[in-house]
């Protein structure tokens, strides 16, 4: 299974639903927290749904359980917490919730996990990425 990942900040919309298509993207799995209150207004979850669809025929899906909690995200952002606890934080919270589970039974070749962050290393998308790339046989992760 391919399994694709991009953020849309830094990138107009042109350069977002471009990418998506050219690389075969045929759902987006938005794993965002907050899905509805971004400032790019073509990445709020209603607004992108119609874009996908209308714009480059790829399906929308939302996964809040392959997203940090509040306090998570918070303590990382907001109170500037290291990387490496947000990373175990949320290594341990993917456990958990057995996101494993989740995508052995919901993700399918092609898809692409979406978040915020320009650029996946100090972003969740790769650490679901390579959490799920870990546990499941044959996935190729590709940053978009």
């Amino acid at each position: 299974m391919k399994l694709f990942t991009i953020g849309f900040t830094k990138k107009s919309a042109e350069e977002f639903f471009t990418r998506l298509q050219k690389a075969g993207v045929q759902r987006v799995v938005d794993v965002r927290l907050n899905n509805t209150s971004q400032i790019a207004g073509f990445a709020k979850s209603r607004d992108l749904k119609y874009f996908l669809r209308a714009l480059a025929g790829i399906d929308y899906t939302h996964i809040p359980d392959f997203a940090p909690t509040q306090d998570i995200l918070d303590d990382f952002k907001k109170r500037k917490g290291s990387w490496t606890e947000y990373e175990r934080r949320f290594g341990d919270l993917m456990i958990k919730r057995c996101i494993v589970d989740t995508a052995s039974g919901t993700l399918r070749d092609g898809d692409c996990l979406l978040c915020s962050e320009h650029t996946p290393e100090h972003c969740h998308r790769r650490l679901v990425a390579e959490h799920i790339q870990k546990n499941l046989s044959d996935v190729e992760v590709v940053h978009l």
